[in-house]
C-alpha cells in the first residue's frame, strides 16, 4: 500500500519500477524480441542511470541476447566469487593468503 502511494507521488520512481519489472519479466520469460522495445522506452524517460544501462546493453548486445536465449549461466561461479570477496573483506586486508585460503576451504 505504501509503495503505491510513493509511486503515485514520484513519477520517476514509478517509471523506474516499470522498467525494472519489464526487464525482469523479459529475463524470466526469455523474451529477447522485446529488448528493442524496452531500450526505446528507457531512452524516452529521463532516468540517467537506466540510460547508462541501456548504453551498456547496446555495446554488448550479443552477450545480452545470449543471456536471454542460452540455457546456462555463470551464476554459481559468481556466487562463489561473491562469497570469497566477503570473506576477504572481513579481514580488512590484515590477513595473508594462507588465512584467506583456510577460511575459504573451511566455509
Amino acid at each position: 500500500m505504501r509503495l503505491k502511494a510513493v509511486l503515485v507521488n514520484c513519477p520517476e520512481l514509478n517509471a523506474l519500477t516499470w522498467h525494472v519489472r519489464f526487464f525482469a519479466r523479459m529475463l524470466t520469460e526469455r523474451g529477447r524480441e522485446r529488448l528493442p522495445e524496452w531500450l526505446d522506452a528507457v531512452r524516452k524517460d529521463d532516468l540517467p542511470s537506466l540510460h547508462t544501462l541501456a548504453a551498456g546493453i547496446d555495446r554488448d548486445r550479443d552477450a545480452v541476447i545470449a543471456g536471454f536465449t542460452l540455457p546456462w549461466n555463470s551464476g554459481v561461479v559468481e556466487g562463489h566469487v561473491n562469497r570469497i570477496k566477503m570473506l576477504k573483506r572481513q579481514t580488512f586486508g590484515r590477513a595473508g593468503f594462507q588465512l584467506l585460503r583456510k577460511r575459504v576451504l573451511l566455509s
